[in-house]
Order: C-alpha cells, then sequence, then structure tokens
C-alpha cells in the first residue's frame, strides 16, 4: 500500500477523484457520466498539448510558443477553409499538422544548430509567430458564417457515444504512448533528459533527439489548431493567448520534471485533466476566469516543489570526516 501511495500517477487519480466528489457535495449533478464526458472532451484539447510539451520537456528543453504555433495553424487552416470551402477536411487537417511540424522544427534546429537556449527561441517564436498571425490577416478575425459546416462539425460529431474530439485526443494518448515505450525515438527522450553526456556515448545524437521531440510538439499544436478554431468557430490574433502555461502546469502536475528524463504519458494525461476539472468546477463555485492564471501558477510553484522533493536524492559520502580519538 505504502508503495502505491509513492506512485504519482496513482496519487493523482485519489486526488481527481477526491475533487470532483468535493464538488459533487455542492452541485450533484458534476459527477454525471454525461458532465464528466463533457469534462473530458473540454480536456482533450490540453491532452493533446500536453503530450507534445512532455516529449519536449523529457529532453531538458521547453517549448513556449506551443499556444503560439496553434493559433497561426488554426488561422490557416481557418483561411484555407474560409477561401477554398471545398477542399476536404482531412487535407486541411494534414496541411496544418504539417506546418505545425515545420514551425516547431524551427525552434529544433534553433536549439540543435545554434545552441540557443530553448527558453530564449521558444519565448522569440511565440512573437514571431504571434506577429505571423496579423501579417496574414491585418487583424482580422474569421467568423463562424465565413467557416463551412463540415469544418465546424467535425470535433463535435458523434461517433460511438462520444464527439470526434474526444476520440482524437484518445488516438493521440495512445500513439505517443507506443512511440515513447515502444520506439528508440522514445526511448531516446528519456536518455537525452536523464543524462545528455552519456547519451552521446551510446551513440544518441542530442541534438537530433531534441529537434524531433520539437517536431512532434508541433505537429500536435497543429492538430489542436484546427481543432480549437473548428470547436469555437472563430479564429483571431490572440488565440489561446496565454494558454502556454495550462500545458506546462499539466505536465508539472503530472510529474514531468522540468529537469528531464523523468514523466510519462500517464502522467501528463492526468495533470491535464485535474486542471480540466478544475476549471470547469471554477464556474460552478463562482470564481472569476481571471483568476484562471493565478490559480494555475501557484498549482505549477506547489508541483514543482513537490517534484524536487520527490527527486531529491543523497550523494555519496566519498570522503568521511576521520573520527577523533
Amino acid at each position: 500500500m505504502a508503495k502505491l501511495l509513492k506512485n504519482r500517477e496513482i496519487l493523482l487519480v485519489l486526488a481527481i477523484i477526491a475533487l470532483v466528489f468535493a464538488i459533487a457535495l455542492r452541485f450533484p449533478g458534476f459527477v454525471a457520466p454525461a458532465n464528466l464526458a463533457r469534462v473530458y472532451n473540454d480536456t482533450s484539447i490540453l491532452i493533446i498539448l500536453a503530450l507534445g510539451q512532455m516529449a519536449v520537456i523529457l529532453t531538458r528543453c521547453i517549448d513556449l510558443s506551443m499556444a503560439a504555433n496553434l493559433a497561426l495553424c488554426g488561422m490557416v487552416a481557418a483561411m484555407i477553409n474560409a477561401a477554398f470551402p471545398g477542399v476536404p477536411i482531412p487535407l486541411v487537417i494534414l496541411a496544418v499538422v504539417a506546418l505545425g511540424a515545420a514551425l516547431g522544427s524551427i525552434n529544433g534546429l534553433l536549439v540543435w544548430k545554434l545552441d540557443i537556449p530553448p527558453i530564449v527561441v521558444t519565448l522569440g517564436t511565440l512573437t514571431i509567430f504571434r506577429g505571423m498571425i496579423f501579417l496574414l490577416t491585418n487583424g482580422a478575425w474569421i467568423n463562424a458564417h465565413q467557416m463551412s459546416d463540415a469544418f465546424k462539425a467535425l470535433p463535435r460529431a458523434p461517433l460511438i457515444g462520444f464527439p470526434v474530439l474526444s476520440w482524437l485526443s484518445i488516438v493521440a494518448i495512445a500513439a505517443v504512448y507506443i512511440l515513447m515505450t515502444r520506439t528508440p525515438v522514445g526511448r531516446a527522450f528519456f536518455a537525452v533528459g536523464g543524462n545528455p553526456h552519456a547519451a552521446v556515448y551510446t551513440g544518441i545524437d542530442v541534438g537530433r533527439t531534441r529537434f524531433l521531440a520539437y517536431c512532434l510538439s508541433g505537429g500536435l499544436a497543429g492538430l489542436a489548431g484546427y481543432l480549437w478554431v473548428s470547436r469555437y468557430a472563430v479564429a483571431y490574433v490572440d488565440i489561446a493567448a496565454g494558454f502556454e502555461l495550462d500545458i506546462i502546469a499539466a505536465c508539472v502536475i503530472g510529474g514531468i520534471s522540468i529537469a528531464g528524463g523523468i514523466g510519462s504519458v500517464g502522467g501528463a494525461v492526468l495533470g491535464s485533466l485535474f486542471l480540466g476539472v478544475i476549471k470547469n468546477a471554477l464556474p460552478v463555485i463562482n470564481i472569476s476566469p481571471f483568476a484562471q492564471l493565478a490559480i494555475s501558477g501557484t498549482v505549477i510553484i506547489i508541483a514543482v516543489a513537490v517534484n524536487a522533493r520527490t527527486e531529491k536524492r543523497k550523494g555519496r559520502v566519498i570522503l568521511k570526516k576521520a573520527e577523533a580519538v
């Protein structure tokens, strides 16, 4: 039992269950299966993004540009649909996933080839991507009436009892889990984050591995861009502004170490769900939406402190002080 309670994923599951039932004491309808399904659906985009951020953080990097990447790809998807409504939706999705991966590769190349700190690179590209949206649109919005019905309908379309958006997040979870646990690339993410110098001696290219992590995060951001714009039926410059904080919070809450090399797909998913439950509960308990950033920031600090204590290791004593005779 003690070992189980030391497992981060199990503790998160217990925390989510306790949080849900605490809310249900005041609002019993919150635990209705249909409402819990809606909470998961509302959290699906965050889950997809957290999976990409997890891959980057595992390699001792970070991607602050994911929300801006999402916004740019979402705007491009909306512009394609508005200009050419006859283009098949799967082709639009493929285009923005490729665009997102290309934008992510820019981050990866700058970190790999120029050895610029990841936080500096992605802070810069965050601003660049937002600026590119303004240059493409001159600040104009694309609204629901300019989008085709098929473009807006896909995320909401029911499939075996759940919206397509929920199923896409489940597919992303399964795909990233297989990547992380069954492929050399996934194992390289952990190796590079755990000890980059040792990884080099095992034949792993550290820079290339980080590049691939950024491509993955970018591709998932591109997918999330289409899902965001089509679900909310609007595209503008400031889509998902500040959402990078939620993405990082989901990862940190899920036990993905900012120092790299430690984390799991399950942790990223559970961290996202924990935040999703909180955000869905805030309106119910009459907390202002403007307090969400403060809450997310507080949760990040607490989670980092918990992670630091969990990961702390005692160093070996090489020399002992001689005992007094």
